[in-house]
């Protein structure tokens, strides 16, 4: 996809690209699109079902659109732990900002803040813009998906409960929610069941943790509506954080339930794994020469003139080092630096993470490649101690994580997909100004069983410019 003349990346948040970060279509693993050009990315969604979106990574195109969902199913013969719903919806929500994506570029680029948003879109529309229909006693599946830049929503349906059945790849208990909050880059599956009177019904999504509250709808509408439903649009949560932070531990994995192969999903027994390592990965916002930037451990992400993996592969030296960003944050919450940060990691180890927040906003966390257990989240500074509160037996697997202010949020994830996968910010202005860094994960072997080669059709840029990819 090219957009105004300039190149650019794909990105599909939390396929996994197992064995080929090749695909993964960010700055550090994939040559941009030139402008006119096209680019078919070949990728294998292996082992994985659930709801997903696609969107423009590179400047600051995502403000532009260009978003959608995608939907991996499981394959026929697995079951499914609920009955095939009426239809299958995406509800694509997010915050929007009237200055062209090139305008907020600069705004960044010069050192100011994005500021607050000027709205919200569902699918693109703003308020009753978009139509869902539905026909009353049947159930219908709702991925829901927030692609926004800044902003954590939360979704609700006026007069009816929502029954949460999966996130991100997993198959969840199946608890009613009447309202559901959505972090940034955050996908959850509800089912919803028409069992009210045949009217026009608002699906509201509104800011959660913002000083000024802003909301939008959507349409809800029976088949032979009689018009408005005569009942209040529901009010939501606000700013109330413990109120999130108890939703959120009560999203539960299914144990019994099929992932994408036949065997149960709780097989894995994740908690019963020792940690081989630890990485804390603390947060800061920090000005450098002048200019606003955030950091991860000390470190501002600076993307090279050639994308990571293929300066990897084809052994290019002066493009990045191995270990440019520490396990743990710096000592005395000094200020930050900018570097291509690259933390290195081996293949097959099982880590444990924790994501610290001293700042007063809500963040979100990605990482690519991988899927990972959120075995906790608390207020305060994280220590040791804290693994006594871990839920070691069903915590839900997912691949984007929130993590609330002056908080921290711990995952467990086996290492087991070779590559050069990015860890970042989902708040798209702290990515853009440096909240990132990439994790490699690396294995001396050279089986096509761990990891696969440069595809063919892989454009090569920057320092890898004019070199072969492969005749196979």
């Amino acid at each position: 996809m090219s957009t105004c003349g300039l190149m650019e990346w794909n990105e599909r948040n939390g396929i996994q690209q197992r064995r080929n970060s090749f695909e993964d279509g960010v700055a550090g693993t994939t040559c941009p699109i030139p402008p006119g050009g096209n680019f078919t990315y070949i990728l294998q969604v292996k082992d994985q079902i659930g709801t997903y979106f696609y969107f423009p990574s590179l400047a600051f195109h995502k403000a532009a659109g260009g978003f959608g969902g995608i939907r991996v199913l499981s394959r026929p013969m697995i079951p499914v732990p609920f009955p095939p719903p009426a239809a299958d919806y995406t509800l694509l929500a997010g915050d929007w900002y009237k200055a062209n994506h090139t305008d907020l570029k600069y705004m960044l680029d010069s050192g100011k803040a994005l500021g607050f948003p000027d709205g919200l879109l569902i699918n693109g529309r703003s308020w009753d813009g978009y139509t869902f229909d539905v026909q009353q006693g049947r159930t219908y599946r709702f991925r829901i998906s927030n692609v926004g830049l800044s902003t954590s929503l939360n979704v609700r349906f006026q007069g009816h409960t929502m029954k949460l059945v999966e996130v991100e790849g997993s198959h969840t208990m199946q608890t009613a929610y009447s309202s559901l909050d959505v972090h940034l880059g955050q996908s959850y599956s509800v089912l919803l069941t028409a069992d009210q009177p045949a009217y026009d019904y608002a699906v509201v999504v509104s800011t959660r943790f913002t000083s000024r509250i802003i909301s939008t709808t959507a349409v809800l509408r029976y088949s032979g509506s009689a018009g408005k439903a005569p009942v209040p649009l529901p009010g939501g949560p606000t700013i109330q954080i413990d109120w999130s932070l108890n939703q959120a531990r009560s999203i539960r994995w299914n144990l019994t339930a099929s992932g994408p192969r036949p065997n149960p999903q709780g097989s894995y027994h994740y908690g019963m794994v020792t940690a081989t390592r630890t990485i804390r990965l603390a947060s800061s916002a920090a000005t450098i020469n002048g200019k606003q930037r955030y950091a991860v451990n000390g470190v501002s992400h600076v993307n090279p003139d050639t994308p990571l993996k293929i300066a990897d592969y084809y052994k290019i030296a002066g493009v990045f080092s191995v270990g440019t960003i520490s396990d743990s944050p710096s000592g005395g919450g000094g200020g930050a630096y900018l570097q291509t940060a690259v933390m290195g990691a081996s293949y097959r180890d099982y880590v444990e993470v924790v994501f610290e927040n001293p700042e007063s906003e809500v963040q979100s966390w990605h990482i690519d490649g991988y899927a990972f257990w959120v075995v906790g989240m608390d207020g305060g500074e994280w220590s040791a101690a804290s693994r006594q509160s871990y839920n070691l037996r069903d915590a839900v697997s997912r691949y984007t994580v929130q993590v609330y202010p002056n908080s921290w949020t711990a995952i467990y994830m086996p290492l087991d997909n070779v590559g050069m996968w990015n860890v970042r910010s989902e708040s798209w202005a702290r990515q853009y100004l440096g909240q990132q860094f990439y994790l490699r994960v690396w294995t001396p072997s050279t089986s096509w069983r761990d990891e696969y080669p440069i595809p063919k059709n892989a454009l090569l840029c920057g320092r890898a410019a004019g070199r072969r990819t492969r005749p196979l």
